[in-house]
């Protein structure tokens, strides 16, 4: 019996000599061994107490806290904004302050702003139209920036304050110690810019019938983030990477023309005020309709007011706890509607404000769209807690908490194409589920985009996908393969500071949520991925994370290694491309080969010594396999061993293979990813594979696996599905010449 198994064991030495070696380099010339599965501790803060390890707050995590009482006026004739506003700040750190950085953003359109001239400029197109000739050469820029009237201690003294562009430092008489907080007050007034023809996050819309839309943002003078991490957060904003704020709590009284109609941040304090008995009835309604939106003010009722003008003035008081910024819109032209949603045991309101250029679409989607998202953001992430998501009809796509700014206008005569539709609900989405990345998770928008564009898009994917599950959402790794695979000095790695990034698209919105869709879908799967997401979702509430702390409660929460994921997709400008390269196929023999015998002589074994005893692999020539080709039966040396198990080892074998193929995988693409493999055998039916990411780990160039079967092979097909981005599907079909396989292939590919 000893000798059975030795010599059983010896047949699988021997045997297996082909498909086992230890691993050999294949590396192409010129490479050098990156090693993608090294940790990433040389790119991650070390952790402390303010950050663990887990990637979760420490405890000695701090954040500030900053208070606003607010007074705005709104003079429609003129288009300028009024401001007085006190602030309190409290110094939750451990540090003492020399001075508080406040964001003055609306200076980005000030005459002197230094924005236009960081822009590159050139005769590219040389000849122009009388207007835009007029535009670019004879109009006088717009003065949008702010006029600072005063800034004071609550005593009423005058306070010390240094302006740098667009941000502003408070000279503090002396350092604010820990625990302590400081008041004071600005008082301020900006000319209101058109947000149509002169571009912006903010601002209003004009129309032929002599009303204005005002969607309104970045408004006041804003406290810059204090954290852990670096300090003051107090990075120019240039227009593009967006804010970083910290949490408080707002006290908003909004003067403005006594016929508009109003939503903003924060719940409306005084509805008796300035809205009408019928209104405030369809509101109540509103609250117990779950199905469909209840009118507030119907398309007749706008139109009506549209016509006329009121000389008179309304104050609409709103308040907002624990929220890090302010925004409302407000215009006589708008239609307002609403409806109840269930979030989990708690209602919540979705709203629209739209005027009547927006209908029928608005009218249709807008307010069932945010009630989607409310509810498919929620499973992913967490409950949301505040009262009301808001959707307002403006030609842009911005964001705020309770409130967003969203486009999608029909014709004229109200028709409208699919893609529009698809692009309003796609932003609609988009902008609502920023209320949870980074209205609540207050990732720094100023320095990494992706943390609230990128994860947002993800989940705004599955979110329209819910809604729709036919929606091209243009954030699946299919959709980000022409920019992966476009030219390489004109892509910049996802962990880049916004403001320095090629193509920002697609490096903050479609990259970070491909890949994280990716992850999901393929490398993590939905049932670790979703738990480990609403891990970092729920830790970082109303807190300011890093990079690192999603990095690291992602795999905290999973038990995943995922380094070479983040090093790869988000450090890098590497591209997936993995193929076959080649397929080789074998057969039975009890003739020892030449490659057994080179193996045998590294063990000092002449095989001659052993006639009859080993079985061989032996490759076939041009896949044809000899007739002298022998079945595992006809060895008797291994069916005298299979007659000497026990009945209970009999029961756990299986049936001999009759097919045996040796497949090489290579990669020629920086990216290691898991490999996905499609297997169509001669009878028609299909298996699918896959092989995590760390297949490559010992040599990432090439790697080989053995299948061994009951049916012979007709085609290997790599990422059938194209889940991981791959930007050469040339090599993803064996043989490249089966016609049946490559063609359904590429049908994908085109799709």
């Amino acid at each position: 019996m000893r000798i059975l198994k030795y010599c059983f064991l010896s047949v699988i030495f021997i045997s297996t000599s082909l498909f086992a070696q230890e691993p050999t380099s294949t590396k192409p010339q010129g490479h050098t061994d990156q090693n993608k599965f090294r940790q990433m501790k040389d790119l991650l803060a070390t952790p402390n107490e303010t950050r663990t390890a887990s990637g979760a707050p420490g405890y000695k995590y701090t954040q500030q806290q900053v208070d606003y009482v607010m007074d705005i006026r709104l003079d429609e004739n003129t288009s300028q904004i009024f401001g007085d506003e006190k602030i309190t700040y409290h110094n939750n750190s451990k540090d003492h302050l020399q001075y508080l950085w406040i964001q003055l953003d609306q200076n980005m359109r000030a005459k002197d702003s230094k924005t236009p001239d960081v822009k590159e400029e050139s005769f590219k197109t040389p000849f122009n139209s009388a207007q835009s000739f007029t535009k670019n050469n004879l109009q006088e820029r717009f003065d949008g920036g702010f006029n600072i009237e005063h800034v004071k201690n609550d005593n009423g003294s005058d306070l010390s304050y240094t302006i740098n562009q667009t941000m502003m430092r408070i000279n503090l008489a002396k350092p604010l110690a820990p625990g302590d907080t400081f008041k004071f007050e600005i008082k301020w007034w900006y000319n209101v810019n058109n947000h149509v023809t002169q571009g912006g996050r903010s601002g209003y819309e004009a129309f032929p019938d002599g009303n204005n839309t005002y969607v309104i943002a970045q408004f006041f003078p804003r406290l810059c983030v204090y954290n852990n991490v670096e300090g003051w957060q107090n990075m120019q904003f240039w227009g593009r990477s967006e804010f970083a704020l910290e949490f408080g709590n707002y006290d908003v009284k909004l003067t403005v023309p006594a016929d508009h109609k109003m939503e903003a941040t924060g719940e409306l304090q005084n509805p008796k005020d300035v809205l009408t008995k019928e209104q405030i009835k369809r509101f109540e309604l509103a609250k117990k309709s779950f199905k469909d939106p209840v009118f507030i003010v119907t398309q007749e009722e706008a139109e009506a007011a549209e016509k006329q003008r009121s000389t008179k003035l309304k104050t609409w008081h709103f308040k907002a706890d624990k929220v890090r910024d302010f925004a409302f819109a407000t215009s006589r032209k708008f239609l307002w509607d609403a409806m109840a949603v269930d979030i989990n045991g708690r209602s919540v309101m979705a709203i629209s404000l739209y005027s009547k250029e927006g209908n029928p679409l608005w009218e249709e989607h807008s307010t069932r769209v945010v009630a989607n998202t409310l509810e498919e953001y929620s499973k992913l992430a967490f409950d949301y807690p505040y009262s009301k998501a808001v959707s307002v009809h403006a030609e842009m796509g911005m964001e705020y908490p309770m409130i967003c700014f969203n486009y999608g206008r029909p014709n004229e005569d109200g028709t409208y194409s699919e893609r529009l539709k698809r692009g309003m609900i796609g932003v609609i989405t988009h902008e609502v589920g920023h209320n949870f990345f980074p209205m609540i998770v207050n990732s720094d928008e100023r320095q990494w985009t992706w943390m609230d564009e990128g994860l947002n898009s993800f989940v705004e994917t599955l979110a329209e996908l819910d809604y729709d599950p036919n929606y091209i959402t243009g954030n699946l790794p299919k959709d980000i393969v022409p920019y992966m695979g476009g030219d390489q000095s004109n892509i910049s790695p996802i962990m880049s500071q916004g403001d320095y990034v090629h193509q920002f698209g697609p490096n903050a919105y479609t990259k970070p949520a491909a890949g994280l869709y990716m992850l999901r879908q393929t490398i993590m799967g939905p049932e670790l991925f979703d738990y480990a997401f609403r891990t970092y979702s729920q830790r970082w509430m109303f807190k300011h994370p890093t990079p690192a702390d999603f990095f690291r409660s992602m795999e905290d929460a999973s038990a995943m290694d995922l380094d070479w994921f983040w090093r790869g997709w988000f450090y890098t400008t590497d591209y997936t491309d993995i193929g076959v390269k080649d397929v080789k196929q074998y057969y039975l023999t009890d003739k020892p080969t030449e490659s057994a015998k080179e193996r045998a002589k590294r063990f000092k074994m002449d095989l001659a010594d052993y006639p009859g005893r080993f079985i061989y692999y032996a490759e076939a020539v041009d896949g044809v396999i000899p007739q002298d080709a022998k079945s595992a039966s006809d060895f008797a040396e291994l069916n005298t061993y299979l007659e000497s198990l026990s009945p209970e080892e009999k029961a756990k074998l299986k049936e001999a293979p009759k097919h045996f193929y040796e497949v090489t995988f290579e990669k020629p693409g920086g990216l290691v990813m898991p490999i996905i493999l499609e297997i169509t055998y001669e009878d028609g039916t299909v298996e699918r594979k896959k092989y995590p990411a760390e297949i490559w780990r010992y040599n990432e160039f090439e790697v080989k696996k053995v299948f061994k079967t009951n049916k012979a092979i007709t085609s290997f097909v790599i990422d059938p599905d194209l889940e991981t981005a791959d930007v050469d599907t040339s090599n993803n079909v064996w043989p490249k010449d089966d016609a049946t396989a490559f063609s359904k292939f590429k049908e994908k590919v085109k799709g």
